[in-house]
Protein backbone atom coordinates (compact mmCIF):
# COMPACT_ATOMS: atom_id res chain seq x y z
CA UNK A 1 0.00 0.00 0.00
CA UNK A 2 1.56 3.29 -0.89
CA UNK A 3 1.59 6.65 1.67
CA UNK A 4 -1.17 8.12 -0.15
CA UNK A 5 -3.70 4.81 0.42
CA UNK A 6 -2.00 4.32 4.22
CA UNK A 7 -2.69 8.19 5.04
CA UNK A 8 -6.39 8.39 3.47
CA UNK A 9 -7.08 5.10 5.44
CA UNK A 10 -6.14 6.23 8.78
CA UNK A 11 -7.84 9.58 7.97
CA UNK A 12 -11.21 7.08 7.42
CA UNK A 13 -10.25 5.14 10.62
CA UNK A 14 -9.60 8.12 12.93
CA UNK A 15 -12.77 9.68 10.94
CA UNK A 16 -15.04 6.86 11.94
CA UNK A 17 -13.54 6.75 15.56
CA UNK A 18 -14.75 10.25 15.79
CA UNK A 19 -18.19 9.86 14.63
CA UNK A 20 -18.49 6.82 17.10
CA UNK A 21 -16.78 8.94 20.03
CA UNK A 22 -19.48 11.54 19.38
CA UNK A 23 -22.83 9.52 19.06
CA UNK A 24 -21.50 7.71 22.35
CA UNK A 25 -24.41 7.46 24.84
CA UNK A 26 -23.88 7.30 28.68
CA UNK A 27 -26.57 4.97 29.87
CA UNK A 28 -27.29 5.57 33.31
CA UNK A 29 -29.63 3.57 36.00
CA UNK A 30 -32.06 5.82 37.80
CA UNK A 31 -33.90 3.74 41.21
CA UNK A 32 -36.22 6.11 43.31
CA UNK A 33 -39.81 4.73 44.50
CA UNK A 34 -42.83 2.02 43.43
CA UNK A 35 -44.34 2.57 40.02
CA UNK A 36 -47.00 5.21 40.06
CA UNK A 37 -45.85 6.66 43.13
CA UNK A 38 -44.54 10.93 42.36
CA UNK A 39 -40.99 9.82 43.05
CA UNK A 40 -41.29 7.14 40.39
CA UNK A 41 -42.70 9.80 38.22
CA UNK A 42 -40.60 12.35 38.92
CA UNK A 43 -37.68 9.70 37.40
CA UNK A 44 -39.41 9.63 34.04
CA UNK A 45 -39.48 13.69 34.07
CA UNK A 46 -35.89 13.61 34.57
CA UNK A 47 -34.58 10.98 32.65
CA UNK A 48 -36.80 12.53 29.88
CA UNK A 49 -35.23 16.37 30.67
CA UNK A 50 -31.41 14.34 30.33
CA UNK A 51 -32.15 13.59 27.35
CA UNK A 52 -33.72 16.17 25.82
CA UNK A 53 -30.81 18.79 27.50
CA UNK A 54 -28.14 16.50 26.20
CA UNK A 55 -29.40 16.04 22.87
CA UNK A 56 -29.54 12.24 23.48
CA UNK A 57 -26.32 11.41 25.16
CA UNK A 58 -27.41 10.15 28.18
CA UNK A 59 -29.91 7.50 28.06
CA UNK A 60 -31.55 7.37 31.91
CA UNK A 61 -33.52 4.15 32.32
CA UNK A 62 -36.04 4.12 35.22
CA UNK A 63 -36.18 0.72 37.99
CA UNK A 64 -38.83 0.65 40.35
CA UNK A 65 -37.67 0.21 43.77
CA UNK A 66 -39.14 -0.74 46.99
CA UNK A 67 -37.98 2.41 48.84
CA UNK A 68 -35.19 4.21 49.96
CA UNK A 69 -33.26 1.56 51.93
CA UNK A 70 -33.33 -0.96 49.29
CA UNK A 71 -31.88 1.89 47.11
CA UNK A 72 -28.86 2.66 49.12
CA UNK A 73 -28.41 -1.47 49.42
CA UNK A 74 -27.95 -2.04 46.43
CA UNK A 75 -24.79 0.46 45.76
CA UNK A 76 -23.01 -2.53 46.92
CA UNK A 77 -23.79 -4.18 43.75
CA UNK A 78 -23.56 -1.52 41.31
CA UNK A 79 -21.15 0.29 39.44
CA UNK A 80 -20.92 3.65 37.76
CA UNK A 81 -23.89 3.58 35.88
CA UNK A 82 -25.85 3.47 39.40
CA UNK A 83 -28.18 6.83 40.04
CA UNK A 84 -30.22 6.53 43.40
CA UNK A 85 -32.63 8.81 45.45
CA UNK A 86 -32.73 8.64 49.47
CA UNK A 87 -33.21 11.22 52.14
CA UNK A 88 -29.08 12.31 52.81
CA UNK A 89 -29.80 10.99 56.22
CA UNK A 90 -29.86 7.40 55.18
CA UNK A 91 -26.69 7.72 53.16
CA UNK A 92 -25.08 9.22 56.38
CA UNK A 93 -26.54 6.33 58.64
CA UNK A 94 -25.38 3.40 55.76
CA UNK A 95 -21.56 4.76 56.15
CA UNK A 96 -21.72 4.51 59.72
CA UNK A 97 -23.68 1.15 59.92
CA UNK A 98 -26.37 2.72 61.93
CA UNK A 99 -30.25 2.87 61.60
CA UNK A 100 -31.60 0.32 59.49
CA UNK A 101 -27.65 -0.30 58.01
CA UNK A 102 -26.73 -2.06 61.15
CA UNK A 103 -25.02 -4.67 61.01
CA UNK A 104 -24.85 -4.82 57.03
CA UNK A 105 -22.23 -2.43 56.70
CA UNK A 106 -20.20 -2.50 53.72
CA UNK A 107 -17.04 -0.45 52.97
CA UNK A 108 -19.04 0.98 49.14
CA UNK A 109 -21.25 2.75 51.62
CA UNK A 110 -18.86 5.33 52.11
CA UNK A 111 -18.54 5.99 48.42
CA UNK A 112 -22.08 7.49 48.14
CA UNK A 113 -21.63 10.90 46.53
CA UNK A 114 -24.92 13.11 46.14
CA UNK A 115 -25.23 14.59 42.73
CA UNK A 116 -28.64 17.33 43.33
CA UNK A 117 -31.89 17.60 45.40
CA UNK A 118 -35.04 16.79 44.28
CA UNK A 119 -38.30 17.60 45.33
CA UNK A 120 -38.70 17.15 49.09
CA UNK A 121 -41.06 14.80 51.67
CA UNK A 122 -43.27 17.29 52.20
CA UNK A 123 -45.85 16.71 55.35
CA UNK A 124 -49.41 17.00 54.98
CA UNK A 125 -51.97 17.03 57.60
CA UNK A 126 -55.32 17.02 55.43
CA UNK A 127 -58.73 17.63 57.67
CA UNK A 128 -62.45 18.15 56.13
CA UNK A 129 -63.20 21.95 56.03
CA UNK A 130 -66.63 20.61 57.89
CA UNK A 131 -64.18 19.88 61.13
CA UNK A 132 -62.78 23.44 61.89
CA UNK A 133 -59.65 22.44 62.21
CA UNK A 134 -56.52 24.96 60.82
CA UNK A 135 -53.77 23.80 63.46
CA UNK A 136 -52.65 20.25 64.24
CA UNK A 137 -54.37 20.51 68.28
CA UNK A 138 -57.71 21.19 66.11
CA UNK A 139 -56.95 16.92 64.93
CA UNK A 140 -58.31 16.09 68.99
CA UNK A 141 -61.46 14.01 68.98
CA UNK A 142 -61.13 13.83 65.06
CA UNK A 143 -60.66 10.43 63.25
CA UNK A 144 -57.18 10.39 60.93
CA UNK A 145 -56.32 7.96 59.04
CA UNK A 146 -52.30 7.90 58.97
CA UNK A 147 -52.01 4.37 56.73
CA UNK A 148 -49.06 1.57 57.10
CA UNK A 149 -45.50 1.19 56.65
CA UNK A 150 -44.85 4.77 54.79
CA UNK A 151 -42.56 7.57 56.09
CA UNK A 152 -46.13 9.64 55.91
CA UNK A 153 -47.47 7.34 58.51
CA UNK A 154 -44.67 7.02 60.54
CA UNK A 155 -43.78 10.98 61.15
CA UNK A 156 -47.67 11.40 61.38
CA UNK A 157 -47.79 8.85 64.28
CA UNK A 158 -44.29 10.81 65.51
CA UNK A 159 -46.07 14.11 65.40
CA UNK A 160 -49.47 12.91 67.58
CA UNK A 161 -47.17 11.94 70.35
CA UNK A 162 -44.69 15.17 70.55
CA UNK A 163 -47.72 17.15 70.72
CA UNK A 164 -49.57 15.69 73.03
CA UNK A 165 -52.79 14.18 70.99
CA UNK A 166 -51.69 9.94 71.70
CA UNK A 167 -55.59 8.50 72.86
CA UNK A 168 -56.84 11.89 71.47
CA UNK A 169 -56.84 11.46 67.93
CA UNK A 170 -58.79 8.27 66.49
CA UNK A 171 -56.04 6.55 64.25
CA UNK A 172 -58.36 4.95 61.08
CA UNK A 173 -57.42 1.37 60.65
CA UNK A 174 -56.88 1.71 56.62
CA UNK A 175 -54.59 1.73 53.36
CA UNK A 176 -53.81 5.70 52.49
CA UNK A 177 -55.02 4.38 49.28
CA UNK A 178 -58.33 4.65 50.58
CA UNK A 179 -57.97 7.90 52.27
CA UNK A 180 -59.63 10.15 49.89
CA UNK A 181 -62.75 8.41 49.01
CA UNK A 182 -63.17 7.89 52.89
CA UNK A 183 -62.55 11.76 53.74
CA UNK A 184 -65.31 12.42 50.91
CA UNK A 185 -68.15 9.64 52.23
CA UNK A 186 -67.38 11.10 55.92
CA UNK A 187 -65.72 8.14 57.03
CA UNK A 188 -62.31 9.80 58.51
CA UNK A 189 -62.04 13.27 59.24
CA UNK A 190 -58.59 13.57 57.75
CA UNK A 191 -55.66 12.11 56.76
CA UNK A 192 -52.26 12.58 56.77
CA UNK A 193 -49.30 12.05 53.78
CA UNK A 194 -45.74 12.83 53.09
CA UNK A 195 -45.28 13.68 49.29
CA UNK A 196 -43.76 16.58 47.57
CA UNK A 197 -46.39 19.46 47.00
CA UNK A 198 -48.25 19.25 44.96
CA UNK A 199 -49.37 15.99 46.45
CA UNK A 200 -51.86 14.42 43.83
CA UNK A 201 -53.85 12.54 46.44
CA UNK A 202 -54.28 15.88 48.46
CA UNK A 203 -55.15 17.67 45.17
CA UNK A 204 -58.10 15.14 44.68
CA UNK A 205 -59.42 15.41 48.02
CA UNK A 206 -58.95 19.17 47.57
CA UNK A 207 -61.17 18.75 44.31
CA UNK A 208 -63.65 17.07 45.54
CA UNK A 209 -64.78 17.87 49.25
CA UNK A 210 -63.64 21.03 51.10
CA UNK A 211 -60.41 20.44 52.93
CA UNK A 212 -58.04 22.88 55.14
CA UNK A 213 -54.38 21.28 54.88
CA UNK A 214 -53.06 22.50 58.41
CA UNK A 215 -50.44 25.08 59.35
CA UNK A 216 -47.71 24.70 61.82
CA UNK A 217 -46.25 26.94 63.97
CA UNK A 218 -42.42 27.93 63.70
CA UNK A 219 -42.03 26.24 67.57
CA UNK A 220 -44.36 23.30 66.24
CA UNK A 221 -41.53 22.99 63.05
CA UNK A 222 -38.45 23.15 65.76
CA UNK A 223 -40.05 20.52 68.01
CA UNK A 224 -40.13 17.97 65.44
CA UNK A 225 -36.65 18.61 64.37
CA UNK A 226 -37.39 18.51 60.45
CA UNK A 227 -36.35 21.00 57.72
CA UNK A 228 -39.30 24.18 57.22
CA UNK A 229 -41.05 24.13 53.97
CA UNK A 230 -43.55 26.41 52.50
CA UNK A 231 -46.56 25.12 50.76
CA UNK A 232 -47.47 28.50 48.18
CA UNK A 233 -51.15 29.72 48.35
CA UNK A 234 -53.24 28.46 45.78
CA UNK A 235 -51.36 24.94 45.08
CA UNK A 236 -54.49 23.61 46.30
CA UNK A 237 -58.35 24.47 45.52
CA UNK A 238 -59.56 26.94 48.31
CA UNK A 239 -56.08 27.83 49.63
CA UNK A 240 -55.94 31.09 50.13
CA UNK A 241 -52.65 31.37 52.43
CA UNK A 242 -49.47 30.06 52.58
CA UNK A 243 -49.02 26.41 54.16
CA UNK A 244 -45.88 26.41 56.57
CA UNK A 245 -45.09 22.57 57.45
CA UNK A 246 -42.23 20.82 57.71
CA UNK A 247 -40.02 18.46 55.11
CA UNK A 248 -37.83 15.51 54.69
CA UNK A 249 -34.61 16.44 51.91
CA UNK A 250 -34.48 13.87 49.30
CA UNK A 251 -30.87 13.32 46.98
CA UNK A 252 -30.17 12.41 43.71
CA UNK A 253 -27.08 10.12 44.76
CA UNK A 254 -23.91 8.01 43.06
CA UNK A 255 -21.15 6.61 44.12
CA UNK A 256 -16.84 7.38 42.98
CA UNK A 257 -17.06 4.94 40.51
CA UNK A 258 -19.28 7.41 38.42
CA UNK A 259 -16.40 9.45 36.71
CA UNK A 260 -16.22 13.12 36.91
CA UNK A 261 -17.39 14.37 33.37
CA UNK A 262 -20.85 12.54 33.94
CA UNK A 263 -21.40 13.21 37.70
CA UNK A 264 -21.02 17.03 35.86
CA UNK A 265 -22.81 16.63 33.11
CA UNK A 266 -26.49 15.12 34.81
CA UNK A 267 -25.59 17.83 37.48
CA UNK A 268 -25.15 20.51 35.31
CA UNK A 269 -28.03 19.41 32.85
CA UNK A 270 -30.05 18.77 35.91
CA UNK A 271 -30.10 22.49 36.82
CA UNK A 272 -30.35 23.85 33.34
CA UNK A 273 -33.58 22.09 32.92
CA UNK A 274 -35.25 22.08 36.31
CA UNK A 275 -37.19 25.62 34.88
CA UNK A 276 -38.89 23.43 31.81
CA UNK A 277 -39.50 20.32 34.25
CA UNK A 278 -41.61 22.73 36.85
CA UNK A 279 -43.50 23.96 33.60
CA UNK A 280 -44.60 20.69 33.26
CA UNK A 281 -45.09 19.34 36.93
CA UNK A 282 -44.88 22.00 39.83
CA UNK A 283 -42.95 19.75 42.44
CA UNK A 284 -39.97 20.83 40.35
CA UNK A 285 -41.18 24.54 41.79
CA UNK A 286 -40.19 23.30 45.34
CA UNK A 287 -36.52 22.19 44.62
CA UNK A 288 -33.77 25.23 44.85
CA UNK A 289 -29.96 25.74 45.96
CA UNK A 290 -30.96 26.60 49.39
CA UNK A 291 -31.98 22.58 49.46
CA UNK A 292 -28.15 21.60 49.06
CA UNK A 293 -27.46 22.75 52.79
CA UNK A 294 -29.82 19.57 54.01
CA UNK A 295 -26.94 17.42 52.51
CA UNK A 296 -25.10 15.88 54.79
CA UNK A 297 -22.00 14.07 53.30
CA UNK A 298 -20.05 14.42 50.45
CA UNK A 299 -20.47 15.54 46.99
CA UNK A 300 -19.38 14.12 43.72
CA UNK A 301 -16.20 15.74 42.60
CA UNK A 302 -18.15 15.98 39.14
CA UNK A 303 -20.87 17.87 40.67
CA UNK A 304 -18.81 20.08 42.71
CA UNK A 305 -17.18 21.43 39.80
CA UNK A 306 -20.66 22.54 38.72
CA UNK A 307 -21.24 24.25 41.66
CA UNK A 308 -18.12 26.14 41.75
CA UNK A 309 -18.43 27.37 38.19
CA UNK A 310 -22.14 28.93 39.60
CA UNK A 311 -20.10 30.01 42.47
CA UNK A 312 -22.63 28.22 44.76
CA UNK A 313 -21.42 27.75 48.24
CA UNK A 314 -21.86 23.44 49.15
CA UNK A 315 -22.00 22.72 53.06
CA UNK A 316 -19.53 19.77 53.32
CA UNK A 317 -16.41 21.64 52.32
CA UNK A 318 -16.26 20.22 48.53
CA UNK A 319 -15.24 23.32 46.87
Amino acid sequence: MNAFLKSTTLGLALAGLAAVAAGAETRITYKSAKTGSSYYQMGVELAEALKAGTDGEVIMTIEESQGSVQNVMEVRARGADYVFTTPPALATSAAAGTGPFEGKGDPKFSEIRALFPIPSLTMHFVMSAETGASALADMEGHSVLLGKGSFGATEGDKYIEIFGLTGKVEIADAELSNAVAALKNGQIDGFVTAGSWPAPNVIEAAASTPVTVLNMSEEEIAQTGRTAITIPAGTYAGQTEDINTTSLPVVAFTTTAMSDDTAYLLTKTFWESKAEMAGMAPWWDGVSTELLGEVSGTFHPGAARYYEEQGIALPSGDM
